[in-house]
């Protein structure tokens, strides 16, 4: 009998639509159309745009390029307008590399047009959120060690402009600030906005909450962390925006790298009780049993939920070599797996690293692999 993690399994999910496409950091889709960014592995693509409108048979339309040096894994898309991090390539590095923010009119998909590209410094831009006028970016600037917070206002795109920024005390080191900590192992990774509040992954500095009713002067809530005594750094804090038993939640991931504090136990998904946001406490997890042999580098355990949130307690979160796994989030102190589905590995590879995973309106679930492969799936269990 296969195993719940064996390439080429399922549980629940069925495949609708697949093809081979270069490995995808994120993905997002957006009136029938699915954009996806890539690694630097297959530099010079940057972004592919596919047209999903049959979800059986994806079809890419275009794909961006990007210069020497570059890695452009992470989008998103608003209002016809298709936004880009520009992050320096870890593999290669060039001189003419200038790290930033790029947007692109994609009013029409096949034809991507270059409208702005702010600049920011060191590494440059990792992920970002967007909400209708304005984008919260993990971001390295002059005098910073490490990514900090800084929102831009996008009102009008070919002009960004920042109006605020946040940053954990000792990263402001041209200030006077001091680190108590080595290199970038402190930094703002992934920031969420829900309401007023600006829920934020700080790698091995664990989550911060943020005060951003004042854009101009986000203030502080609270910070929890983890690591140490667990090892890897916290990669997603998702804001559940109903309640759950009653009370407030955020969904934490892990992800399991080469800058992880020890070897085991793989990363893994926390319920974190947020109904004093002051104290946060992790209430519940979830994990898969260690896989011993899982490569060292990006192995087998957690990285990234689903940000599409419609009602249901059904959530995806992406395993790596896990494929995805599907949870019902209805007893928090306790997620319970519903379903799962682990790809086979894509062209020209031996192994599995599913890395992202989009749900639209309509239940469909897109899925790209951080080697190769992009599928369209579909969960058919219980809710």
């Amino acid at each position: 009998m296969a195993s719940r993690w064996e390439y080429g399994t399922s549980e629940n999910v069925r495949l609708v639509g697949r093809v081979d496409l270069a490995g995808g950091g994120q993905v997002v889709v957006h009136d029938g159309h699915a954009y996806v960014g890539h690694f630097e592995d297959d530099a010079p693509l940057g972004t592919s745009i596919l047209d999903v409108s049959d979800p059986k048979r994806p079809r890419i339309v275009a794909q961006v390029q990007l210069p020497p040096g570059t890695q452009s894994h992470k989008v998103r898309v608003r209002d016809g307008l298709m936004f880009v991090n520009y992050q320096k390539a870890r593999k290669t590095a060039d001189p003419a590399y200038t790290p930033g923010l790029k947007i692109f009119d994609v009013s029409k998909p096949a034809a991507p047009k270059e409208i702005a590209f702010w600049r920011c410094a060191g590494l440059g831009v990792h992920r970002f959120d967007l909400d209708d006028r304005y984008g919260y970016i993990s971001a390295e600037m002059e005098g910073y060690q490490g990514h900090i917070v800084v929102i831009l206002d996008l009102q009008e795109p070919t002009r960004p402009q920042e109006v605020g920024r946040w940053w954990l005390p000792g990263q402001w080191v041209a200030g006077g600030e001091k680190p108590t900590w080595e290199g970038r192992t402190h930094r703002c990774h992934h920031p969420l906005r829900r309401g007023d509040r600006l829920y934020t992954s700080y790698w091995h500095a664990g989550f911060v909450i943020l005060d951003i009713a004042d854009l101009a002067h986000p203030k502080f809530v609270s910070r929890l962390d983890w690591s140490p005594p667990y090892p890897c750094p916290t990669h997603t804090a998702l804001r559940i925006p109903w309640k759950l038993a009653g009370r407030d939640f955020l969904v934490v991931t892990d992800e399991e790298v080469t800058d992880r504090l020890g070897r085991w136990p793989a990363a893994f998904l926390w319920m974190v009780d947020i109904t004093d946001e002051r104290k946060p406490v992790p209430v519940g997890t979830y994990k898969l049993p260690d896989q011993l042999d899982a490569p060292a580098e990006e192995g087998f355990g957690a990285h990234q939920p689903q940000e599409q949130l419609y009602g249901s307690n059904v959530l995806c979160a992406t395993w790596f070599g896990g494929g995805l796994r599907v949870l019902d989030l209805s007893n928090p102190y306790a997620p319970a797996e519903v379903g799962y589905y682990v790809p086979r590995p894509g062209k020209g590879q031996t192994r599995v690293v599913s890395n992202d995973v989009f749900v639209a309106p309509d239940g469909l679930i897109y899925l790209v692999d951080r080697l190769n492969g992009f599928e369209v799936i579909e969960y058919t269990g219980p809710r």
